[in-house]
């Protein structure tokens, strides 16, 4: 399951991002005005979902 599952794992994160990312602009076309409090919340929320996608692919590959 090595391979397949660190794919998944980078797959998971990469659609995650690409839904934070989505949303964001979208909060920033509704309301420009909050846009430097979105950007800090897409921040946070890409450096979580990076750290367990890191996270996943290693224990994929370990086993």
């Amino acid at each position: 399951m090595g391979p397949i599952g660190a794919g998944i794992a980078v797959l998971g994160a990469a659609l995650g991002i690409g839904l934070i990312g989505y949303s964001a602009l979208n909060g920033m076309a509704r309301q420009p005005e909050i846009a430097s409090k979105l950007q800090t919340a897409m921040i946070i929320a890409g450096a979580l979902i990076e750290g367990v996608a890191l996270f996943a692919v290693v224990v994929c590959l370990l086993k």
